[in-house]
């Protein structure tokens, strides 16, 4: 059993690692076949579709992984296939609402943005959000079997054929290589789609039923989900085209060759925050509060140890790096932002267990407060040091963004210990509890 766990975590982290590699390879090919300018119109078009996604669409992943584990803990094998059909129907909806806004927008990119090509990227990206829809939702059937490592394996499918995409399409321009992107996407849902059917068919058959007195705080639960995903869009798509609008699309193109380094850091905590979700979602649901503070606490101590080590080696090499991987010279004006945001990367790493616990202690909220501190601060300051200074200046935004975020949740940590001790769960209290 223990090597069985050994083999499936590091599996897991083999996946996670090779789906975030393929993602900064996707990067990097764009940005040097593309140019510059061509590329500010790609990463623009594509922070678009992830900005209108996230906004638009409910997220239910955190209400299935919740109450999914609840389910099979009870044996309610109804009220599982229930809860999976209702999310997949609202993941659509709003996968198609996303993409109908970005249709919409597209006529106006190029004279909102001032630049040139952001129309004919915004259409051929359109079908983005509705194509990946329905792939977290077969995501959650894995980790419901406890098969984080095939969640792993997909994720990083997914993203090598949008680097196959990417390879292909950039040399024939940004829209082309965006359409392929699509293309890309609707072959690793389906993939992924098949087998999550198979592993939700894998519990015990049982016609639907009715959620009953769950169906209160699942939907309190779903709304607060969302409402906290809307947050974080504000602060990982929205700072983004805030500064393409202040500064324009060449300071976006910038501004992701910038978030390099974060995309790294976070790789590598990846693998652990999904088995935090997993496994610490189920103990909580078997009542083991405490052994679930006690690893958040281990966790943070370790990694920040390591972070003290690996961020000023980092720092150091980071001018190299850049002119390394961006061989174009204008790539040069990143180096000072991409240190700027190693540091709030590192911060993030550190705190990588601030989106896995809402949802295992039933408290979705708590991401809202902090997410919502973070924005407020990082947004105002990315428009006025954006328009300063450019990408550098947006850099400082996040570093200060992502302290307010570090402080806040240092305040909240102390009612969820309190509250780990006396034994209490999210959702028993009420959903509406923060």
């Amino acid at each position: 059993m223990r090597l069985r766990l050994l083999w499936r975590r590091s599996a897991t982290a083999a996946g996670l690692y090779a789906s975030v590699l393929f993602g900064i390879l996707g990067t990097i090919v764009a940005a040097n076949v593309l140019g510059l300018d061509e590329f500010g119109v790609f990463a623009t078009a594509l922070v678009a579709a992830s900005f209108f996604q996230t906004l638009l669409d409910l997220t239910v992943e955190d209400s299935l992984t919740k109450f999914g584990f609840r389910y099979v803990t009870r044996q309610e094998w109804g009220k599982l296939r229930r809860l999976f059909r209702r999310a997949l129907e609202l993941k659509l909806a709003g996968g198609l609402l996303a993409g109908l806004v970005l249709l919409a927008l597209a006529p106006f990119a190029d004279r909102v943005f001032d630049t040139d090509g952001l129309e004919a990227a915004l259409l051929a990206v359109a079908a983005l959000p509705l194509a990946q829809a329905p792939e977290n939702v077969a995501g959650t059937a894995l980790l419901l079997r406890g098969r984080y490592d095939l969640r792993g394996a997909y994720l990083a499918l997914s993203m090598a054929l949008r680097l196959g995409a990417i390879a292909i399409g950039t040399q024939f321009g940004a829209w082309q290589a965006l359409a392929l992107v699509v293309v890309a996407q609707v072959i690793a849902t389906v993939t992924i789609s098949v087998v999550g059917r198979a592993a939700l068919r894998r519990f015990p058959t049982a016609p639907p039923e009715p959620l009953g007195g769950d169906r209160r705080p699942l939907v309190s639960f779903v709304l607060g989900s969302s409402l906290a995903t809307g947050v974080v869009s504000l602060r990982a798509t929205l700072a983004p085209l805030v500064l393409g609008v202040v500064a324009g699309t060449n300071a976006v193109g910038l501004f992701r060759v910038a978030q390099a380094p974060q995309s790294g850091l976070t790789a590598a905590s990846a693998p652990v925050r999904l088995v935090l979700l997993t496994e610490h979602t189920r103990e909580w649901e078997l009542g083991r509060q405490r052994a679930v503070m006690a690893a958040v606490r281990a966790y943070t101590t370790k990694v920040a140890a390591l972070m003290a080590v690996a961020v000023p080696v980092f720092f150091v090499l980071m001018p190299w790096l850049v002119r390394t991987f961006f061989r174009d010279e204008a790539y040069e004006a990143a180096i000072t932002a991409a240190r700027i945001i190693l540091f709030a990367g590192a911060i993030q790493v550190i705190l990588g267990w601030s989106k896995s616990l809402p949802t295992t202690i039933g408290r979705p909220r708590l991401r809202v407060i902090t997410h919502g501190v973070e924005a407020v601060v990082l947004l105002p300051l990315v428009a006025v040091l954006g328009a300063e200074w450019g990408v550098t200046g947006a850099a400082v935004a996040v570093l200060v963004s992502t302290l307010a975020f570090a402080a806040t949740w240092a305040v909240l940590l102390v009612g969820v210990r309190a509250d780990s001790r006396a034994g209490r769960d999210g959702i028993a209290e009420g959903a509406s509890a923060t």
